[in-house]
């Protein structure tokens, strides 16, 4: 249950994965499913890396108007998308897949050999089709990083300030064996309604870390905790 310190959020606890996967799905079903039916259209970001996995299966399930949904990661590894760590290769392994492959998706990575030679392509593609968000899922790490925002990262501060002009940064950490796109704090934030997926014991207590007072640069997801009021969905 939430309480008084916008520091502490909503955490839902489920008894298992398969549980937490089929009741965030639905939860973020219905917010897409109002959003279509208030403006036609509605934009999902979602995390990449494994742990989403069995909630984006279990989305791709859903009986929405999947032409009307625009689907962007929160974060990319830059890498080609038929890379085995490509996160765009897990999305389309995972959630667009049957009825729900008819979304739209604006991908992170661009034919460049770095980040910074993409940006200025994807940052446009990003303003003019998936900003501002209706739905966010988030991931954390047990460093407390979310997206590709890692305690230490070369562009940090930058992607953190809620002044940022950029929607994307380009992201370098010692804890991401490459360089990565990030979607920054602003473009995070635009976002109506925002879920945070985490599962195990130790991402748990770095929950409870990440919501004591401390900077940010040191838990990046304190950023989304102190501003963005967000659901906490937890299983073992």
């Amino acid at each position: 249950m939430a309480g008084a310190d916008p520091m502490i959020p909503a955490v839902i606890d489920y008894p298992d994965r398969a549980a937490q996967a089929q009741a965030l799905a639905r939860d973020v079903a219905d917010a897409l499913q109002a959003s279509i039916a208030a403006t036609g259209r509605a934009v999902l970001s979602v995390p990449g890396g494994t742990t989403p996995g069995p909630f984006l299966r279990a989305l791709a399930g859903a009986a929405l108007h999947w032409p009307a949904v625009t689907v962007v990661l929160n974060d990319e590894r830059w890498v080609p998308p038929d890379h085995p760590r490509s996160n765009a290769r897990l999305l389309g392994e995972t959630l667009l897949t049957g009825a729900a492959a008819q979304a739209t998706t604006v991908p992170l990575y661009r034919d460049a050999p770095t980040p910074e030679e993409g940006l200025a392509a994807v940052a446009g593609a990003l303003r003019g089709r998936a900003l501002p968000l209706d739905v966010l899922v988030l991931g954390m790490g047990e460093d407390m990083h979310t997206a590709s925002l890692f305690p230490g990262a070369d562009r940090l501060a930058e992607a953190l300030d809620p002044a940022c002009a950029e929607p994307v940064l380009p992201m370098r950490a010692a804890g991401a064996a490459e360089p990565r796109i990030t979607l920054t704090l602003p473009a995070l934030l635009s976002a109506r309604q925002t879920h945070i997926l985490i599962t195990g014991e130790e991402k748990r207590v770095a929950l409870d870390r990440a919501c004591e007072d401390g900077p940010e640069a040191e838990a990046p997801i304190r950023a989304i905790l102190r501003r963005a009021a967000p659901t906490v969905h937890y299983a073992p």
